[in-house]
């Protein structure tokens, strides 16, 4: 068994079916065929239930599955210490708040691309708890997210932290008429981004806390979104204060300050903990920190130990340095 066996298995598994895990390899359906085989000579067990359709894994195919998925990721961070160089490179994937990307992101991205030109920036925005999970399983490097978090897996590092404010369309003045304005509409509503997000939980609970607890939802995608349907008048939302400042400048809504206890929010970066911080991830964790530093040398290998053969055999293919 080798790694290349292991690709072609994670290949067919992922495609569902030998043909269509031959056109993402490039290469022909017989070829696939045989190291499928040959892999389930060696381990003495069928991997694949095959029928017109395409195939589904067996139940050793489930037990190898993780297996060959942690190998994979090794091998990939294998090769990207090896190719670490002083002068970050590659591909870098972030995620980031809705709010975070509107406001805090741009002068983050600008000072990075300065400072390391060659590196292709890749940014996603979406909900707190799907940028966790997307980072936890590796699709991205890392991401901004509202704290507070607390996962064994993951660095933690606070950014920013946030004034969190009660956002109401303008003739609203008082948080009172809050309760007036939604008695006498029964289609108010609270706008909020999908879920998984921290800002929908914190609104939720705040209006609870103020005798509003079934108050229906809208759930928006967009940050001007959210903005443009209070300022219509259609419900209200906890947003950052500095994200609806020039709203609020121009008259489309007003910003209500809301109790001590409930009013901050600390924006987070988190990564992974057990994953190699290339020189690209760990400048653009400079930068957003503001306090970027001198480019690093490239840094030697990790000495965590290589409990199990298959990562002995990884480590046996890095050069010494």
């Amino acid at each position: 068994m080798d790694s290349t066996d292991l690709g072609f298995f994670l290949a067919v598994a992922n495609a569902g079916g030998i043909g269509r895990a031959a056109h993402d390899l490039h290469t022909v359906q017989s070829n696939v065929t045989q190291r499928i085989r040959g892999l389930e000579r060696e381990l003495g067990a069928q991997l694949f239930h095959r029928s017109k359709r395409g195939v589904t894994l067996t139940a050793m195919g489930g037990r190898l599955l993780p297996y060959a998925l942690r190998i994979h990721e090794l091998l990939d961070e294998v090769r990207r210490v090896v190719r670490d160089e002083a002068a970050p490179g590659g591909e870098l994937r972030i995620g980031s708040l809705e709010t975070t990307a509107a406001l805090r992101l741009p002068p983050i991205l600008t000072a990075y691309t300065d400072r390391c030109p060659a590196v292709d920036l890749q940014i996603e925005s979406g909900p707190t708890e799907p940028l966790i999970e997307s980072v936890l399983a590796r699709r991205l490097d890392g991401a901004f997210v509202a704290g507070p978090v607390a996962h064994a897996d993951l660095e933690a590092l606070p950014v920013v932290e946030e004034e969190l404010v009660l956002v109401t369309p303008p003739q609203i003045r008082t948080p009172r008429q809050v309760t007036e304005y939604f008695a006498s509409n029964g289609n108010r509503k609270v706008i909020v981004f999908r879920a998984g997000c921290s800002y929908r939980q914190r609104t939720l609970e705040y209006l609870a806390r103020e005798g509003f607890v079934d108050v229906r939802r809208m759930e928006m995608g967009t940050l001007d979104g959210i903005i443009g349907c209070i300022a219509a008048g259609l419900g209200v939302s906890l947003l950052p204060r500095a994200v609806v400042a020039a709203a609020e400048h121009q008259g489309r809504v007003h910003a209500h300050t809301l109790p001590a206890g409930i009013a901050k929010a600390v924006t987070m970066f988190v990564h992974r903990k057990d994953s190699f911080v290339s020189s690209a991830l760990r400048l653009f964790i400079d930068c957003a920190q503001g306090e970027p530093l001198p480019v690093p040398t490239r840094r030697p290998l990790p000495e965590a130990p290589f409990d199990d053969p298959a990562q002995a055999s990884i480590k046996a293919l890095v050069p010494a340095q």
